[in-house]
């Protein structure tokens, strides 16, 4: 499970930091065990335009951000890089390039999907031998670097959902209210949700292992690994 900032590709920002680096290695540390399990990936992540689904030829930019950083999900490239491309799906693109995946299909669910629809397609999921990239963002909303005023109730929903990553805790994601998510700015709540349906469909116990999860510019990144264990 990986945010997906822009600010992870190195070309899109104007100076080295040392919280961006720290996250963008987290990020790159998870999907390189992702791709050591699996060469195949699909990406889960949120946009107005879902739902649909992107093909391993599909290509992107990241033009619209500023640089010209063009992406696939894999597969044979035939027509130029979408320019409107959502960004989870240029995120994805790029991360595999980094993992060395060889391809990626991506599911883009809408902001309002509901939570037992998002566990239905992890059920689906769970039977395919894939890896599995989970893409959201934590709130936006926790302290004045924000770019929406500052919401108590922010920290305890980020607080919720790191302890959930944390301890591969389905009940915790499960329990993600998709109203206060979105007054909360946690966009991708309907990603986070896919999870509990791939473990319940897939059996097994499971161990989640938090790499990352902190608000450095005002929202709040949380980066983790589940592993199924036996």
């Amino acid at each position: 499970m990986v945010p997906y900032p822009p600010l992870l590709v190195p070309a899109l920002t104007v100076r080295a930091d040392a919280e961006t680096e720290r996250l963008r290695g987290a990020c790159l540390r998870a999907v390189s065990s992702l791709t050591d399990s699996a060469a195949e990936w699909v990406g889960v992540g949120v946009d107005q335009s879902g739902p649909a689904m992107l093909g391993p030829n599909t290509a992107g930019t990241f033009d619209g951000f500023g640089v010209d950083v063009r992406v696939t999900l894999g597969g044979t490239v035939a027509s130029r890089p979408d320019p409107l491309l959502p960004l989870p799906a240029l995120i994805t693109g790029w991360l595999r390039e980094q993992a060395g995946a060889r391809v990626a299909t991506v599911h883009l669910l809408a902001p309002d999907t509901p939570t037992d629809e998002c566990q239905r397609l992890g059920a689906t999921l769970a039977a395919k031998d894939v890896g599995l990239l989970v893409l959201a963002d934590g709130t936006n909303r926790s302290d004045a670097r924000s770019p929406f005023p500052p919401d108590a109730r922010a920290r305890t929903l980020d607080e919720r959902i790191r302890t959930a990553l944390a301890d591969a805790g389905l009940a915790g994601l499960r329990a993600l209210e998709p109203e206060l998510s979105a007054e909360l700015g946690v966009a991708g709540r309907a990603a986070l949700q896919v999870l509990p349906g791939v473990v319940a469909a897939s059996g097994g116990t499971w161990r989640g292992e938090l790499l990352y999860s902190a608000t450095p510019f005002g929202v709040t990144y949380h980066v983790a690994i589940w592993t199924r264990t036996t």
